[in-house]
């Protein structure tokens, strides 16, 4: 969705008692920043979209307090529990983001509970891990105990719920999906995996996996539809990747569902299609058990409403 440079809300009129608690999620991504403040119901109150403006510098943060400013305005009152989810890997204690080289400067170590000024804490979430809880909370994945999400966009992200556990493993790493090799002969990505599966499916790659065709995967998916064979072959070579990637991440962690979100995602029946017939042909089902792959629902939004459910649950609320 295009971000608009000014603030967008949606807001309730009558139906809101404005002394109900709620709880404000943040998701901060490198071209974007989302709110929402929302119940422990699940009711939206309002939402607000900004420009993260990520020129170098730090500034790009005062729009994260703006952001919490035109919430709490809509909703005319605090908010009493504020989480936030962003690019990068969060500190032990999730209070911060610990590792973030390369993009949102200022990002590293920054205590974001003192720097919005708030009188409740803010946890932390990776933005993979945050989109992955508001899908299991309010998306595809609804209830879900065992859950998968990648995201399918410029790279491939990735987070895992398993038993009703989010993985963040010994450092934070847990969940980057997109970094199991699928060829160990091939080419090194940004995490060093040799042929990993953001290689064989990532916009990132597009341009060299068709020697200068296409700039994008979309424009790669639109030229196998309008008949282009060797475009249609290309796109095919990479589904079948992402289902052998997939039937791995299934062996490994079992779930019950996996979501699908991010730009590639949205090829729709051109991707999932194609994908079920791959994952017929590969993926283990013992008893004829079968794994629901699904798109995400929450589009755009996914990370902040996981955000928010993240900060309830870390303060012990029931959340429906």
């Amino acid at each position: 969705m295009a971000v608009d440079q000014t603030v967008v809300m949606k807001l309730p009129r009558r139906t809101h008692n404005w002394r109900e608690k709620y709880g404000i999620g943040l998701d901060v991504g490198c071209a974007s920043i989302k709110g929402v403040a929302i119940t422990h119901q699940g009711k939206v109150l309002a939402r607000v979209a900004l420009p993260t403006q990520d020129t170098g510098s730090t500034r790009w943060r005062l729009n994260i307090r703006r952001a919490l400013e035109q919430l709490q305005t809509a909703v005319r009152s605090e908010p009493a529990w504020i989480g936030l989810g962003a690019p990068g890997l969060p500190g032990p204690e999730r209070r911060c983001i610990d590792f973030m080289p390369g993009r949102l400067r200022g990002i590293e170590g920054l205590i974001w509970q003192d720097f919005l000024r708030a009188k409740c804490g803010v946890p932390v979430l990776n933005d993979a891990q945050a989109a992955l809880l508001g899908e299991v909370w309010r998306g595809a994945a609804r209830r879900a105990r065992n859950a998968l999400l990648l995201t399918l966009g410029t790279g491939v992200g990735g987070a895992a719920l398993v038993d009703g556990r989010l993985l963040g493993g010994h450092i934070g790493r847990a969940g980057h999906l997109g970094h199991i090799s699928l060829n160990p002969h091939g080419e090194r990505d940004v995490a060093n995996t040799p042929g990993s599966l953001e290689g064989a499916i990532g916009d990132c790659t597009i341009e060299g996996r068709s020697h200068g065709r296409f700039k994008t995967t979309g424009a790669l998916v639109a030229a196998a539809r309008a008949g282009d064979s060797e475009a249609r072959r290309l796109w095919l070579e990479s589904v079948r990747a992402l289902a052998a990637g997939l039937v791995s991440l299934i062996n490994v962690l079992d779930p019950e569902v996996v979501v699908l979100g991010g730009g590639i995602a949205k090829a729709g029946p051109a991707l999932f299609r194609p994908l079920g017939r791959f994952l017929s042909e590969f993926e283990w089902r013992p008893g004829g058990a079968r794994v629901m792959v699904r798109p995400a629902r929450l589009g755009d939004w996914a990370g902040a409403f996981g955000a928010a459910w993240n900060s309830m649950k870390s303060n012990c609320l029931e959340i429906k």
